[in-house]
Protein backbone atom coordinates (compact mmCIF):
# COMPACT_ATOMS: atom_id res chain seq x y z
CA UNK A 1 0.00 0.00 0.00
CA UNK A 2 1.31 3.33 -1.08
CA UNK A 3 1.20 5.50 1.68
CA UNK A 4 3.63 8.40 0.10
CA UNK A 5 0.06 10.48 -1.14
CA UNK A 6 -0.96 10.54 2.59
CA UNK A 7 2.46 11.60 3.67
CA UNK A 8 2.77 14.54 1.49
CA UNK A 9 -0.95 15.83 2.51
CA UNK A 10 0.24 15.68 6.05
CA UNK A 11 3.32 17.17 5.59
CA UNK A 12 1.58 19.69 3.58
CA UNK A 13 -1.32 21.00 6.32
CA UNK A 14 1.45 20.65 9.03
CA UNK A 15 3.69 23.04 6.79
CA UNK A 16 0.22 25.66 6.31
CA UNK A 17 -0.60 25.25 9.93
CA UNK A 18 2.83 26.28 10.96
CA UNK A 19 2.84 29.15 8.44
CA UNK A 20 -0.40 30.36 9.51
CA UNK A 21 0.63 30.35 13.31
CA UNK A 22 3.42 32.04 12.58
CA UNK A 23 1.95 34.72 10.27
CA UNK A 24 -0.77 35.57 13.21
CA UNK A 25 2.24 35.97 15.81
CA UNK A 26 3.95 38.42 13.09
CA UNK A 27 1.03 40.01 12.43
CA UNK A 28 0.22 40.67 16.37
CA UNK A 29 3.24 42.35 16.24
CA UNK A 30 2.82 44.56 13.89
CA UNK A 31 -0.78 45.38 14.93
CA UNK A 32 1.19 47.60 17.83
CA UNK A 33 3.46 49.15 15.27
CA UNK A 34 0.84 49.85 12.28
CA UNK A 35 -2.22 49.13 13.23
CA UNK A 36 -4.71 47.24 11.34
CA UNK A 37 -3.94 49.21 8.32
CA UNK A 38 -0.41 47.78 7.88
CA UNK A 39 -1.51 44.14 8.06
CA UNK A 40 -1.42 43.34 4.58
CA UNK A 41 0.05 39.39 3.37
CA UNK A 42 2.79 41.34 1.87
CA UNK A 43 3.71 43.08 5.44
CA UNK A 44 3.18 39.84 7.45
CA UNK A 45 5.83 37.73 4.87
CA UNK A 46 8.29 40.87 4.98
CA UNK A 47 8.25 40.97 8.87
CA UNK A 48 8.00 36.92 8.92
CA UNK A 49 10.96 36.34 6.91
CA UNK A 50 9.12 34.03 4.62
CA UNK A 51 7.52 34.62 0.81
CA UNK A 52 4.29 35.95 0.11
CA UNK A 53 3.13 32.73 -1.69
CA UNK A 54 3.13 31.25 1.34
CA UNK A 55 1.14 33.79 3.57
CA UNK A 56 -1.42 33.98 0.56
CA UNK A 57 -1.78 30.28 1.02
CA UNK A 58 -3.69 30.31 4.20
CA UNK A 59 -4.43 34.10 4.52
CA UNK A 60 -5.02 34.98 1.10
CA UNK A 61 -6.65 38.45 1.55
CA UNK A 62 -6.01 41.42 4.51
CA UNK A 63 -9.24 40.39 5.63
CA UNK A 64 -8.71 36.56 6.06
CA UNK A 65 -5.75 37.70 8.21
CA UNK A 66 -8.00 40.04 10.43
CA UNK A 67 -10.75 37.42 10.77
CA UNK A 68 -8.36 34.98 12.24
CA UNK A 69 -7.01 37.56 14.63
CA UNK A 70 -9.97 38.53 15.65
CA UNK A 71 -11.36 34.93 16.43
CA UNK A 72 -8.07 34.43 18.58
CA UNK A 73 -8.70 37.62 20.35
CA UNK A 74 -12.02 37.20 21.39
CA UNK A 75 -11.41 33.51 22.13
CA UNK A 76 -8.05 34.33 24.50
CA UNK A 77 -9.95 37.33 26.08
CA UNK A 78 -13.08 35.10 27.01
CA UNK A 79 -10.32 32.05 28.28
CA UNK A 80 -8.65 34.47 30.70
CA UNK A 81 -12.41 35.25 31.47
CA UNK A 82 -13.49 31.63 31.93
CA UNK A 83 -10.60 30.55 33.78
CA UNK A 84 -11.01 33.23 36.75
CA UNK A 85 -14.39 32.40 37.12
CA UNK A 86 -13.21 28.52 37.36
CA UNK A 87 -10.88 29.84 40.24
CA UNK A 88 -13.69 31.92 41.64
CA UNK A 89 -16.33 29.19 41.88
CA UNK A 90 -13.53 26.43 43.04
CA UNK A 91 -12.84 28.87 45.79
CA UNK A 92 -16.54 29.18 46.53
CA UNK A 93 -17.16 32.68 45.81
CA UNK A 94 -20.70 34.58 45.58
CA UNK A 95 -22.03 36.09 42.16
CA UNK A 96 -20.99 38.99 43.01
CA UNK A 97 -17.27 38.35 43.73
CA UNK A 98 -17.55 36.32 40.56
CA UNK A 99 -18.36 38.75 38.25
CA UNK A 100 -15.28 41.15 39.53
CA UNK A 101 -13.05 38.32 38.88
CA UNK A 102 -13.91 37.70 35.23
CA UNK A 103 -14.28 41.72 34.48
CA UNK A 104 -10.73 42.12 36.10
CA UNK A 105 -9.25 39.50 34.09
CA UNK A 106 -10.91 40.99 30.72
CA UNK A 107 -9.09 44.32 32.18
CA UNK A 108 -5.74 42.20 32.59
CA UNK A 109 -5.67 41.13 29.30
CA UNK A 110 -6.66 44.25 28.08
CA UNK A 111 -3.97 45.83 29.29
CA UNK A 112 -1.55 43.04 28.89
CA UNK A 113 -2.52 42.91 25.07
CA UNK A 114 -3.68 46.48 23.71
CA UNK A 115 -3.05 46.00 20.16
CA UNK A 116 -5.43 43.19 20.10
CA UNK A 117 -8.33 44.60 22.68
CA UNK A 118 -8.15 47.71 19.71
CA UNK A 119 -8.52 45.35 17.18
CA UNK A 120 -11.76 44.10 18.74
CA UNK A 121 -13.13 47.13 20.55
CA UNK A 122 -11.40 49.89 18.96
CA UNK A 123 -12.42 52.21 15.97
CA UNK A 124 -13.80 49.44 12.88
CA UNK A 125 -11.44 48.84 10.22
CA UNK A 126 -12.45 50.62 7.46
CA UNK A 127 -13.50 48.25 4.24
CA UNK A 128 -13.83 45.35 6.72
CA UNK A 129 -16.83 43.83 7.15
CA UNK A 130 -16.65 40.80 9.90
CA UNK A 131 -18.25 37.33 8.90
CA UNK A 132 -20.41 34.96 11.08
CA UNK A 133 -16.82 33.01 11.89
CA UNK A 134 -16.21 35.84 14.30
CA UNK A 135 -19.85 35.32 16.19
CA UNK A 136 -19.00 32.01 18.22
CA UNK A 137 -16.38 33.77 19.72
CA UNK A 138 -17.68 37.13 20.27
CA UNK A 139 -20.51 35.67 21.80
CA UNK A 140 -18.11 34.15 24.68
CA UNK A 141 -17.54 37.37 26.26
CA UNK A 142 -21.37 37.64 27.16
CA UNK A 143 -21.97 34.27 27.86
CA UNK A 144 -19.15 34.29 30.51
CA UNK A 145 -21.44 37.05 32.25
CA UNK A 146 -24.73 35.69 31.29
CA UNK A 147 -23.72 33.05 33.33
CA UNK A 148 -22.89 34.55 36.49
CA UNK A 149 -26.11 36.46 36.54
CA UNK A 150 -28.05 33.35 35.73
CA UNK A 151 -26.52 31.62 38.75
CA UNK A 152 -26.93 34.63 40.46
CA UNK A 153 -30.82 34.67 39.73
CA UNK A 154 -31.02 30.87 40.71
CA UNK A 155 -29.49 31.30 43.39
CA UNK A 156 -31.29 34.45 45.09
CA UNK A 157 -28.35 36.65 45.16
CA UNK A 158 -30.32 39.28 42.67
CA UNK A 159 -32.55 42.16 44.35
CA UNK A 160 -35.51 43.03 42.28
CA UNK A 161 -35.37 46.42 40.07
CA UNK A 162 -36.73 49.42 42.01
CA UNK A 163 -38.58 50.18 37.95
CA UNK A 164 -38.72 47.62 35.81
CA UNK A 165 -38.22 48.72 31.67
CA UNK A 166 -42.09 49.41 30.76
CA UNK A 167 -43.49 48.19 27.36
CA UNK A 168 -42.66 45.12 25.33
CA UNK A 169 -39.15 43.41 25.38
CA UNK A 170 -36.36 44.89 23.29
CA UNK A 171 -34.65 41.57 22.69
CA UNK A 172 -33.58 39.64 20.06
CA UNK A 173 -33.98 35.79 20.32
CA UNK A 174 -30.37 35.33 20.32
CA UNK A 175 -30.55 37.05 23.57
CA UNK A 176 -32.83 35.41 25.42
CA UNK A 177 -31.21 32.25 24.18
CA UNK A 178 -27.77 33.14 25.53
CA UNK A 179 -29.43 33.89 28.49
CA UNK A 180 -30.81 30.72 28.62
CA UNK A 181 -34.32 31.76 28.56
CA UNK A 182 -36.05 35.23 29.95
CA UNK A 183 -36.59 35.18 33.45
CA UNK A 184 -39.91 35.72 35.25
CA UNK A 185 -41.25 38.87 37.22
CA UNK A 186 -40.00 40.08 39.21
CA UNK A 187 -36.52 40.17 37.11
CA UNK A 188 -38.57 39.75 33.26
CA UNK A 189 -36.05 42.78 32.14
CA UNK A 190 -32.89 40.94 33.85
CA UNK A 191 -31.40 40.33 30.03
CA UNK A 192 -31.69 43.71 29.14
CA UNK A 193 -29.91 45.23 31.97
CA UNK A 194 -27.29 42.39 31.35
CA UNK A 195 -26.76 43.73 28.30
CA UNK A 196 -26.24 47.21 30.17
CA UNK A 197 -23.48 45.75 32.37
CA UNK A 198 -21.55 44.21 29.31
CA UNK A 199 -21.73 47.07 27.18
CA UNK A 200 -20.88 49.60 30.25
CA UNK A 201 -17.92 47.04 30.98
CA UNK A 202 -16.06 47.31 27.82
CA UNK A 203 -17.01 51.27 27.59
CA UNK A 204 -14.99 51.18 30.95
CA UNK A 205 -12.11 49.16 29.47
CA UNK A 206 -12.47 51.57 26.52
CA UNK A 207 -11.85 54.31 28.83
CA UNK A 208 -8.94 53.13 30.72
CA UNK A 209 -7.08 51.72 27.79
CA UNK A 210 -7.07 54.41 26.00
CA UNK A 211 -6.26 56.74 29.17
CA UNK A 212 -9.28 58.73 29.57
CA UNK A 213 -9.33 58.51 33.04
CA UNK A 214 -6.02 58.89 34.26
CA UNK A 215 -6.49 62.64 34.82
CA UNK A 216 -10.24 61.93 36.43
CA UNK A 217 -9.46 59.43 39.07
CA UNK A 218 -6.38 58.59 41.84
CA UNK A 219 -6.50 54.61 41.02
CA UNK A 220 -7.76 53.16 37.93
CA UNK A 221 -7.92 49.66 39.30
CA UNK A 222 -9.73 50.56 42.18
CA UNK A 223 -11.79 53.10 40.60
CA UNK A 224 -12.37 49.74 38.11
CA UNK A 225 -13.58 47.61 40.63
CA UNK A 226 -16.10 50.61 41.94
CA UNK A 227 -17.40 50.91 38.28
CA UNK A 228 -18.16 47.31 38.07
CA UNK A 229 -19.79 47.41 41.66
CA UNK A 230 -21.93 50.73 40.77
CA UNK A 231 -22.74 49.11 37.33
CA UNK A 232 -24.24 45.14 39.06
CA UNK A 233 -26.01 47.02 40.94
CA UNK A 234 -28.58 48.10 37.91
CA UNK A 235 -28.79 43.91 37.69
CA UNK A 236 -29.65 43.99 41.50
CA UNK A 237 -26.38 42.21 42.35
CA UNK A 238 -23.82 43.40 44.91
CA UNK A 239 -19.75 43.51 44.25
CA UNK A 240 -17.71 42.90 46.90
CA UNK A 241 -15.53 45.85 47.49
CA UNK A 242 -13.74 45.08 50.82
CA UNK A 243 -10.90 42.95 49.08
CA UNK A 244 -7.56 44.20 47.44
CA UNK A 245 -9.26 46.43 45.22
CA UNK A 246 -6.53 48.58 44.38
CA UNK A 247 -4.11 45.20 42.75
CA UNK A 248 -4.50 45.79 39.29
CA UNK A 249 -1.55 45.61 37.30
CA UNK A 250 -1.98 48.03 35.36
CA UNK A 251 -2.82 51.77 36.79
Amino acid sequence: MDLSGAHADEDTTTRAAAIANTAKNTARQLLATTGAFGLTPEAVAAAGGFAVADVAAVFPHRDDLLTALIIDAYDASAAAMEQADRAALDAGASAGARLLAVTRALRAWSFAHTAEFTLIYGSPVPGYHAPQDTVPAAARTPASLAAIVRSALEAGELTPPRRAIPGPPLLLPDAVALFGGAPGAPFSDLVERGIVLWSNLIGLLVFQVFSRTHDSVRNESAYFDFAIAVTAESIGLTVPLDGDTGSGTAS
